[in-house]
């Protein structure tokens, strides 16, 4: 069993650091909001921190959950950083979706401490950070995936290494430009279903099992349906997640006529008010168009 930092107690943060603890290992945490972390000890057991530097101190593994490229910059470096409380040979994994390049920033910085540094987004929401089943992609050097990989199947169903630095952020952007296709055109079919005057459960009972099913018609179809959307993955996140896919996809030469316009979509949300609903929304913002 390792000694494991914690950094980032949200929605997905504070069950997977929980895990760690059910699977044996001594962790510490560490959240922005302090009284997040006291929650999360009185549930779990363990410690808090007053800062990351503190946290990371002593710790073999240091993992952490924030929101975007400035959160992990800031609680990486400083006086009162990760990186400056780590000693040389421990590990530093990222599961926050960050773009490639501040990743690389990063790794770069560990490296010239002697500290290891691997970029491990994770898929699967809340709810597979609550059943402890995320699909984790990873980039990084071999033998610091390696070390980290069985720390990280304590919330992991699906861990894998995909090549250097950046090839874990990299992946995630696969992964969410498909999410985003799915999920409209998900929600383009049952706004079909319901103005067709069709009951829209019996066929995604019909069709899920065929060569339309996905995870998101098995999952958020009845949501959907029922206008709810306090599932999972809010718009907000996932339109900064499309951001840096653009970003990206401008950088490398990729086109992504349909990501981009999905983004338009979930900015459309946005002015809806749904900047927190979760991202199978896209079909509110249908039905809104419908009542003109």
């Amino acid at each position: 069993m390792a000694r494991v930092a914690f950094l980032g107690l949200g929605v997905m943060g504070f069950p997977m650091a929980g895990h760690l603890v059910a699977k044996g290992h001594q962790v510490t945490v560490w959240n922005r909001t302090a009284a997040k972390a006291a929650t999360w000890v009185e549930r779990h057991g363990g410690a808090a921190a007053l800062t990351a530097r503190e946290a990371a101190t002593g710790a073999e593994f240091v993992m952490a959950c924030v929101g975007n490229d400035d959160d992990l910059r800031q609680v990486c470096t400083g006086p009162d950083g990760a990186f400056a409380g780590m000693a040389q040979g421990a590990i530093f994994v990222d599961h926050t979706t960050v773009s490639a390049q501040v990743t690389r920033e990063m790794y770069d910085l560990a490296k010239g401490q002697g500290i290891g540094f691997v970029d491990a987004p994770v898929s699967g929401g809340q709810a597979g950070a609550e059943n402890g089943v995320l699909s984790i992609m990873c980039g990084g050097g071999e033998a610091q995936y390696a070390a980290a990989e069985p720390v990280m199947m304590a919330y992991g169903r699906t861990v894998r290494r995909l090549g250097d630095s950046g090839a874990g952020q990299l992946t995630k952007m696969v992964n969410q430009i498909c999410i985003a296709g799915l999920v409209q055109g998900l929600a383009e079919a049952l706004h079909f279903a319901e103005k067709a005057g069709l009951d829209g459960a019996a066929v995604v009972d019909v069709i899920q099992g065929g060569a339309a099913g996905s995870w998101q018609m098995v999952n958020r179809h009845k949501t959907m349906l029922e206008d709810r959307f306090d599932f999972g993955f809010a718009v907000d996140w996932m339109r900064k997640d499309l951001g840096i896919c653009l970003d990206t996809a401008d950088q490398i030469g990729a086109s992504l006529p349909g990501t981009a316009l999905i983004d338009q979509y979930y900015k459309d949300v946005q002015r809806m008010g749904g900047g927190r609903w979760d991202t199978s929304s896209l079909i509110a913002r249908l039905r809104a168009m419908d009542r003109g």
